[in-house]
């Protein structure tokens, strides 16, 4: 913990953005940096910086198709983003990463010490050129610091992803053979985390090509499944992780984003964040508040996707459409009540159901990373780590890519998907392939999909990384994109307006939804007051079967041309390099 903390800090202060040639004599010298293992070691961590805020895992679900949100973002809003007010196309990290590479390469110290840091540099350039990739496909490749005086590659075309992938998996592979470290508290890189990094780039990598035939790279997305494969493989089978069941079925997933340490058996990479040293994070104010964040609410097609506890599709249960909130929640898959508020659930050991008077839109209101306590609700007094990386994405990186070449065995499946399951106290199913196709799943998310095993994959994963900040990343390389504009944003079952709810059953009415062309009914303390269209909102309506649903007036746009598949790059790049080729459809 410290590492990050304390050692960020010193980087930020002592070593300024790490540029050596800006750096107060005084304060270091270049033989400070790179002729010591401790002047390496320094400058490293200043690598962290790119992907330790924590809240791009958190926030990073915010436009997804399974929330409901205050306001639509601008990317899926027709006419509302373009290359005028496109970012991402920074590449100050990447000439931080490269000078240290470089300089080490110099160095006089010993080839295992360099080789430790290099590792540690290119595992990070992996990750910068990887989120490069995804955000604009095509992207110039560069390995070494660049100066005013290096026009070629200043002014340089964009390279082709395929050379930029290979270089990825080149620099993965790097890591993974050099870095020295094997365990860790949970904050910094290990060779595993290398070795993690690999699946999950290479499975979008695979699976993106398999599916965007347009891009002519099908031919060989297996050979970037395989390599998630392997990864995946040989962490599982030489790492030192495993599942946390610690807290038993109904907690074991919860507690891994609750727990002020990370959970080391499962949590690969995590910020940490201290109240002794005053970095602390705002998930509590995100997740409660009626104004900080976009009040972001679950929507009832994905919910409706979680298993019942034993295992069969929730959606074929007799009249699951009308079931209320109490009876939707009883026996199902013990991850939705650690995904968000469900009868019994308790704020400062009072009841704590669905906050319609401030928060939730839908009444699936989410609590993942959400500390009991109301304290933390305020402001930014969060101190719970904040996983980037854990062992359950790796079981399910290698699930998908074998499902998707079509080897995905028995034995596979009970080491993986049925691992899951079983953590979350799922009692069937857990020791077989799934051989029927669950056509709610179907209809509703992948409708060309035919295969009940890819399906069912992908079920876990929406599942078991709800709100970690994968889904629009998963979209994109499903080619699903559509989801984001076709989606109802619907929510909970309302028998009839005007009458007050109960939704947990304690024997104290929560909510009440009225028609909003009438006068807001009197109601006991405490209670909500939610208006269903008329004057008051055209916002908050109801389905013609009796669902919440949320923003219907308001249009979400999936351009037909696939243009949002990449980000736009900023106009201002192109017109300091005229040579870069602006994305198609933007």
């Amino acid at each position: 913990m410290k590492k990050i903390l304390g050692l960020l800090s010193i980087c930020a202060v002592a070593l300024t953005s790490c540029e050596l040639n800006e750096l107060p004599k005084a304060t270091a010298t270049e033989e400070d940096i790179f002729e010591t293992e401790s002047g390496l070691r320094t400058y490293a961590f200043s690598f962290y910086n790119n992907i330790t805020s924590g809240s791009d895992a958190y926030k990073g679900d915010a436009m997804s198709d399974y929330g409901a949100v205050n306001n639509i973002n601008d990317f899926i809003r027709a006419g509302g983003y373009s290359a005028q007010v496109s970012t991402g196309w920074s590449w100050s990290a990447l000439r931080n990463i490269n000078q240290f590479i470089v300089k080490t390469e110099a160095s006089s110290l010993s080839e295992s010490v360099k080789s430790n840091y290099i590792g540690i540099a290119k595992f990070f350039r992996a990750w910068f050129y990887y989120d490069k990739v995804v955000r604009f496909g095509d992207v110039p490749w560069v390995d070494k610091p660049l100066s005013v005086s290096d026009k070629e590659e200043l002014y340089a075309r964009k390279d082709p992803r395929t050379l930029v992938m290979d270089k990825i998996m080149e620099d993965l592979d790097y890591a993974y053979e050099n870095i020295k470290a094997t365990s860790s508290d949970g904050s910094t890189i290990t060779k595993w985390t290398a070795l993690g990094l690999k699946s999950r780039v290479a499975l979008f990598e695979g699976t993106y090509r398999k599916n965007h035939t347009e891009l002519g790279l099908a031919g060989s997305a297996n050979v970037f499944l395989n390599h998630a494969i392997q990864a995946a493989e040989e962490l599982m089978t030489k790492g030192p992780y495993s599942l946390n069941t610690a807290g038993g079925p109904t907690m074991s997933q919860r507690q891994l984003f609750t727990s002020d340490v990370p959970v080391k058996s499962e949590v690969m990479l995590a910020v940490v964040f201290s109240s002794n040293l005053s970095i602390l994070n705002d998930a509590n104010w995100w997740w409660t508040s009626a104004t900080y964040g976009p009040r972001f609410s679950l929507v009832r097609p994905f919910i409706n996707t979680i298993l019942n506890m034993d295992g069969t599709p929730y959606t074929e249960r007799k009249n699951f459409e009308k079931e209320e909130f109490f009876e939707e929640c009883m026996n199902r898959d013990y991850r939705l009540q650690q995904l968000i508020r469900t009868p019994g659930y308790k704020r400062d050991g009072v009841s704590a159901p669905p906050n319609f008077a401030s928060y939730t839109y839908t009444g699936y209101q989410p609590i993942k990373y959400t500390l009991n306590d109301t304290y933390y609700d305020n402001g930014r007094n969060n101190t719970n780590a904040v996983p980037l990386m854990r062992y359950a994405e790796i079981l399910l990186n290698y699930a998908e890519a074998k499902a998707e070449m079509g080897t995905l065995s028995v034995e596979d499946w009970k080491k993986t998907i049925g691992a899951l399951r079983a953590r979350a106290g799922v009692t069937g199913g857990l020791d077989q392939l799934p051989t029927k196709v669950d056509t709610y799943l179907q209809q509703t998310f992948f409708p060309k999909v035919n295969d009940p095993i890819i399906l069912e994959v992908r079920r876990e994963r929406q599942v078991e990384l709800a709100l970690e900040g994968f889904r629009f990343n998963d979209l994109k390389r499903w080619k699903r994109g559509e989801l984001l504009a076709e989606l109802p944003w619907q929510g909970i079952y309302v028998p009839e307006l005007n009458k007050l709810m109960d939704l947990d059953r304690d024997g104290t009415p929560d909510v009440i939804f009225y028609d909003g062309a009438q006068n807001a009914p009197s109601v006991p303390a405490g209670v909500a007051r939610v208006a269903i269209g008329g004057k008051a909102t055209n916002y908050q309506t109801m389905t013609p079967n009796n669902h919440l649903e949320w923003f219907k007036a308001q249009a979400r746009t999936w351009y037909a041309d696939g243009r949002q598949y990449l980000y736009p790059i900023p106009a201002s790049s192109i017109v300091l390099n005229p040579d870069l080729e602006q994305n198609k459809g933007w």
